[in-house]
């Protein structure tokens, strides 16, 4: 795992909390993926995996982080961007 997900400084304090809709909601998948890249910021993707119930690179959420992507390119949000370029990196797999 990259040292970037890793949070070894931890307090041991209670998890990040993440707003998410229900599950069967029809923005779930968009909510999941940013909390995905929220948790990776934080350095704990491990939380943001157990609160939505994906694992980091989900191809399921590709669309959605890729849409996170352009949106960041845009508003030049560089940190959310890099988090976007490695999810979708990860997720699509070594041969892309």
């Amino acid at each position: 795992m990259s040292r970037a997900f890793v949070n070894e400084d931890a307090a041991g304090g209670p998890p990040p909390r993440y707003d998410l809709p229900e599950r069967d909601a029809p923005w779930y998948d968009e909510a999941a993926a940013w909390a995905l890249l929220e948790g990776a910021n934080r350095g704990d993707s491990t939380s943001a995996e157990h609160a939505t119930g994906y694992r980091w690179a989900e191809p399921a959420l590709i669309p959605h982080v890729q849409a996170i992507l352009a949106d960041a390119e845009r508003d030049g949000e560089d940190r959310v961007a890099q988090l976007a370029r490695r999810f979708l990196r990860q997720a699509r797999g070594p041969s892309s």
